[in-house]
C-alpha cells in the first residue's frame, strides 16, 4: 500500500481530499503546514507528497523539493495557475493538478505519478 503526505492548510480541503485518498487505498498522513510536512518528511517514507501551491508557512513547492531530495515525487495541487510564474518556478518539475478538484482527478493523478516510480 502506498504511503502518501497530503499537505493542505484548508482544513475542509484537506479532509476532503484525504478521505478520498484513504477511500482510493492510500496510507495518508496529513498536515496543514509546510514546517508540518517537513516534520513527516524527517521521520516517515512516503512514495508521493500531495501540497497545496500556497500554504500559510510557505509553499507547497518548497515541500516538494525537499521530498525530490529523498526522491519522493510530487503533485502540487492549486488553485492559482500564475503561481509558478510569480514564484519563479518551472511547474515541469512537479505534477499539477487545478482547484477545484473531482476526486477522480486526484486520484488518477496520484495513480499515474505513482505508476511512473
Amino acid at each position: 500500500m502506498s504511503r502518501i503526505l497530503l499537505v493542505e492548510d484548508d482544513v475542509d480541503v484537506r479532509v476532503a481530499m484525504e478521505n478520498v485518498l484513504l477511500d482510493g487505498g492510500y496510507k495518508v498522513d496529513a498536515t496543514a503546514t509546510a514546517e508540518g510536512a517537513f516534520g513527516f518528511l524527517s521521520c516517515s517514507d512516503y512514495d508521493l507528497i500531495v501540497a497545496d501551491g500556497r500554504l500559510g508557512d510557505g509553499t507547497g513547492m518548497t515541500v516538494a523539493d525537499r521530498g525530490q531530495e529523498r526522491g519522493i515525487p510530487s503533485l502540487i495541487v492549486t488553485g492559482y495557475a500564475f503561481i509558478f510564474e510569480e514564484l519563479r518556478v518551472k511547474p515541469e518539475r512537479y505534477g499539477v493538478l487545478l482547484k477545484p478538484l473531482h476526486p477522480n482527478e486526484l486520484l488518477d493523478a496520484v495513480g499515474r505519478a505513482l505508476d511512473a516510480l
